[in-house]
């Protein structure tokens, strides 16, 4: 029986470390590879194509959320495993809208994420309790309460990415060597994204990615 390789993604070592160590524990688990940041996620994805990816959705460079979309769109069979500290309703609708295949409160973490892995090597999902009250009060198909799949963000991945970079107080350059582009394609992107959502200040636009999930709090630099 083939090894059951996972990869695990989370900015805190510690945290990393002990996700790490409980997977191992089961037979035939290994753990092929880890990451601290999205980008880190991507590169070891195409590098070593674990069977499961198990990833914090507060990540920085590139969120867990961007990092689950654009796994699923070069492998879509890749079966994505989000962690996260909250379980508002507006994330838990982009984690199924991303197209992850399971999602763990990290504070449920030591007694649920053995048995969610297992479910998705088993081809399976794992959702809360909560995820599955959302998806039948008709989150995902326009039923009282919905939230529009295209409301949550009038951006384009791209974009996305550019205002993770920019509300962790990177610069026009800086943003234009992590996405390999021109600084004047950064700053053009920065004013298209300020214009399209109608801000005038960088603490705005800070306050819009805390908002909509692409940073946290901790990152966010105002």
């Amino acid at each position: 029986m083939n090894s059951l390789r996972i990869l695990v993604a989370d900015d805190h070592e510690v945290v990393r470390r002990g996700l790490c160590s409980l997977l191992e524990s089961q037979a035939g688990w290994q753990i092929c590879g880890e990451a601290s940041d999205g980008r880190e996620v991507l590169a070891k994805v195409a590098e070593l194509k674990p069977d499961i990816i198990v990833l914090d959705v507060a990540m920085p460079n590139l969120n867990g959320l961007e990092a689950t979309r654009q796994i699923l769109k070069t492998n879509p069979k890749a079966k994505v495993l989000v962690l996260t500290l909250h379980d508002t309703d507006r994330l838990i609708h982009e984690v199924l809208t991303a197209g992850a295949s399971g999602f763990v409160l990290k504070s449920d973490a030591a007694r649920d994420l053995v048995a969610a892995v297992e479910c998705l090597r088993q081809n399976k999902t794992y959702f809360t309790s909560k995820v599955a009250s959302m998806v039948l009060n008709g989150f995902l198909k326009g039923g009282p309460g919905a939230i529009s799949a295209n409301s949550s963000s009038p951006l384009t991945a791209r974009e996305r990415e550019i205002v993770q970079l920019l509300s962790e107080g990177k610069s026009a350059k800086e943003v234009a060597v992590a996405l390999n582009i021109s600084v004047k394609t950064a700053e053009t992107h920065r004013s298209n994204i300020m214009r399209k959502l109608g801000l005038h200040s960088v603490s705005e636009l800070v306050l819009y990615a805390v908002r909509n999930n692409i940073v946290n709090v901790e990152s966010a630099s105002a």
